[in-house]
This record gives C-alpha cells, structure tokens and sequence, in this order.
C-alpha cells in the first residue's frame, strides 16, 4: 500500500474515503480496530456488524468454552509428545494477549472479571495415555514456559486436583495428570464489547445492523463496500483504502465477491457443537479447572474432550463437550442457504477430495449426529461418573466454519486452525476457518499489519511492542508491497 494511507478524508458524508473498513463485530475486528487506533489515531475507521450487538457470534461466550489457549492441556497441539514447538508458540501468543489485555484492564477500558485464572489439566487412561501424557510432560517441563507444569500418575492427588472426575470411578487402571495453575477462564465477549466501546471513545464509526453484501475494487484502487441497513432496509456504499473482512462463517463468501486470487479453491465445511451445562452451586463449588482429555480416533481436534470451569457475568458454570452439530449455516445466526453461496466451480474438486480424505471424520460426524441425549450423557458419565442427569441440560454453541484449501496437487484439506489471509497488494486481509483467533488475537492482527502496511511497520513498531510484547511482527521496510500469503494459526 502507499504512503497515502491514514491520511485524514479530505470528503465527508457519502463521499469520504475511508481509511479502514473492518467487516464483523468479533474480537479480531475489535483487536486490530484497537491497534489502528493506537498507532494511526486520526484514521478515519468504520466497524461493520450485522447483528444489533457486537461480540455476539463466536466471540460470545456461551458459544465458545472460553479457555485461554496457551498450550497447558491441549493435548491435539503435541500430538508428537516430544515436540513441544507448536504448544510453545501458542503460548508465547497468548502470552503477548494476556499483556495486551492486562494493560487495557488497567486503563478502565476492558473489565476486571474478562479473565478469571482456572488451572488447566490433562487426564488420560490406559497405559498409552499414560505413557503419552509422561512424554509430553518431560518435553514441556524442559522449556522455560512450562517449567511449573506438575505430574501425577496418583489417583489421590488427581482427586484433589479434580474430584469430580475420580470419586464415584471404580475402575481406575493406569491413570496420569497434569496441572499447569497458570491457566484462565476468559470471556472473549467481554473483552469485543469493551474494545469496540473504546474504538467509538476514539472516534471509530461502528454501525449494527450494517449486513455487507458485496466487495468490489475500484478502478482507481479503491474498495467499495457495499451492502444493506437490516434496521431500515437502506442500501449503503462506502469507499475505503484497506478492508479487513472478520466476519467468521461468511469471511469466505465476502472475499469470493473481493475476486482476491488468493482465496481460489477455498472451501469451508461447517461444524456445530453442543455442551452440557450445570448452575448448580453444589457441583460447581467442586470443580475448578479446565480438564482435557484424548480425542476418539477418527475424531476431529476441535472435539477434544474437555470439562470446563466458566466464569461469565459474575456467575460461575461448568461445561462438558463438545457434541458436533451440522447444518449449513455458517454462523449460528446464518441462513441455510449460507454453504452453497460458496461453492465455485474452482472449489468443488477440492471440497470433494478433502471429504474423501477424511471418511473417518465423516463417520464420527454422522455417529455424533445419530447420537441420543442419553448416549451423549454417558459420554460425560465417563468423565463425571456421579453426573445425575437433573443437574445437567445441553446447550448450543457457535458454529466453526472448518477451511478446505487446496494442496499443490489441486486436492482439498481440512484445517482446523485459523489462516490470516492478506492480498498481494495489502489492501485487504481476512480471517478465514475456525476460530484460534479469540487467544492469540492481538499477535495475529500484528502480523495483519505487517503484511499489509509495510511501508508504515517500522514507524509503528515502537507502540506495537508496547502493545502487544513478543509479537514477533516481521521486519518489513525494504519490501514496497508485501507478498500474498496465509498465515496460519492454531485452532482455539
């Protein structure tokens, strides 16, 4: 992009130039609406959002079990117990978060209760898992993040790390755990709601109800953005020099209409999911602690067995799951149609092959859809064997838009993680996939800036590091442009 950027509109009204147009109300568009506020203070920034609330997608907290992803417990980060590099990355990242966000908490802008410390633990049978969670421990306790992490393979200790999961048990068997106290509960809602306030307090525009229908480059290099005010049924235009599309489940449809190269043989393949929930005092007051356990072969890493502490609106739960959903809307506030608006005929071959390279992924999703309440039950009875089914109800959560992309040979894979993709030009970027991006938010929109603003890195540099310490965003000044790319970060 050219030094012409963030320069104040010499337009108003219809007419203005914008200098970012961000598509979605989530936590990604809030975080690096939150940066280009910091670092440009007088760019003309407009935040796009249709629903009437922000942080109301997967960024609200009852649809996502709101762990801190720092690599603590999740077990589908190593699967290689001796390689440590992609769990120690995560942490780094949501190192630099708890930074970021512990400084905006100090300033009044985010709330004290967004992030609750909730120790994070691991809990594996048989003598595989055992042998496994050992490995994995030594490796992890080796590097300097890690080094608190502790291990048991005794049943009285486990019990009084998490008694619910060993009382009532009678068959125990080989059995190892481990704790890391350093983990949190966090309210990724919380933290949108109170970025996008802080963006209006610095002068951003944020419209609700605002449904961006089409993306369109102008001959003169220009974006327009387009589309419709659901509140008066209004069509609106606006003209901006950057587009950030974080609009989750449709940031795939919204660059299709981009016509960004990049994009080409993109598919997505929507996975729902369901939890238990319990209220009640008694059973909560018992259980504090995010507690991981190993995927069912075939499984996909996104279902991870987990039993979750959460802490929201001063109210303390406890959730089991997840149980994998289908439908074709890829937002839980979608429409049915949502899935077939993105198939092309350059993603069809790639879509298909990514589904018959992962026929066991097929299979568990059709077993988790055949599966009863009670069956479901009895697969949090293995993990709470005092569970009584009064106590519990199951509940909805968000949808995760899973990304297929072509491999060099044109077949798809499915990731479950999240890619940053950036035009060749940087004047537009999106986040596509699942979401990691809720725990390592601030670093990805750091490297969203890098890409996309070479020519004004360096002079941001400074306040980024500040910002959002070990980032880590690259040294960018002698490229004019920056080179298409995705970037990929890991599942949350």
């Amino acid at each position: 992009m050219s030094d012409k950027n963030f320069r104040e509109s010499s337009r108003t009204g219809s007419d203005a130039v914008h200098d970012a147009v961000l598509i979605g109300g989530g936590i990604m568009s809030a975080t690096l609406g939150a940066l280009l506020t910091r670092v440009e203070p007088n760019a003309s920034i407009v935040l796009l959002e249709r629903l009437d609330a922000v942080g109301a997608e997967s960024s609200a907290p009852w649809n996502n079990a709101g762990t801190g992803h720092s690599g603590y417990a999740e077990l589908n980060y190593m699967p290689d117990p001796d390689d440590a590099s992609t769990a120690d990355d995560i942490a780094r990242r949501f190192a630099a978060s708890r930074r970021f966000w512990s400084r905006l908490t100090a300033d009044g802008i985010l709330p004290t209760t967004a992030i609750t410390p909730v120790p994070h633990l691991d809990l594996v049978f048989g003598t595989a898992g055992v042998d496994y969670l050992r490995r994995r421990v030594a490796t992890l306790t080796s590097t300097p993040r890690f080094a608190d992490m502790e291990y048991t393979e005794d049943t009285d200790v486990i019990r009084q790390w998490a008694p619910l999961l060993i009382e009532d048990r009678t068959d125990v068997g080989p059995v190892a755990a481990s704790r890391h106290r350093g983990g949190t509960d966090v309210d990724f809602g919380a933290i949108t709601r109170g970025l996008i306030d802080d963006l209006t307090a610095r002068g951003a525009d944020v419209r609700l109800r605002h449904e961006v229908t089409g993306l369109q480059r102008r001959d003169d290099g220009l974006w327009a953005v387009t589309g419709r005010d659901r509140a008066t049924r209004a069509r609106f235009e606006l003209t901006t020099r950057f587009v950030f599309v974080g609009a989750g489940g449709h940031a795939l449809t919204l660059l299709q209409k981009a016509r960004i190269p990049e994009i080409r043989g993109y598919g997505v393949f929507p996975i729902g999911a369901q939890f238990f929930r319990t209220d009640d005092p008694a059973i909560v007051a018992r259980h504090n602690a995010k507690v991981y356990g190993q995927a069912d072969i075939g499984a996909p890493p996104m279902s991870v067995p987990h039993l979750d502490r959460r802490e929201i609106d001063g109210e303390s739960s406890l959730l089991f799951g997840p149980f994998a959903t289908f439908d074709t809307r890829l937002l839980k506030a979608g429409r049915y149609r949502d899935l077939f608006a993105t198939v092309r005929l350059h993603n069809l071959v790639v879509s298909a092959s990514a589904g018959l390279r992962n026929l066991s992924l097929l299979r568990y999703l059709l077993g988790q859809l055949a599966m009863s309440r009670r069956r479901k039950f009895r697969r949090l009875q293995r993990f709470v064997p005092g569970a009584s089914a009064e106590s519990w109800r199951l509940v909805g959560a968000g949808v995760r838009a899973q990304l297929i992309t072509p491999d060099r040979r044109g077949f798809g894979v499915l990731r479950f993680g999240t890619e940053v993709v950036t035009g060749a030009d940087g004047t537009i970027a999106g986040l596509l996939g699942a979401s990691p991006g809720a725990s390592t938010a601030p670093s990805a929109m750091v490297d969203v800036l890098s890409r996309c603003f070479p020519d004004r890195i360096d002079a941001w540099r400074e306040t980024l590091r500040e910002l959002v310490p070990d980032s880590e965003a690259p040294h960018t000044a002698a490229s004019p442009t920056p080179t298409a790319e995705r970037v990929v970060h890991p599942i949350d």
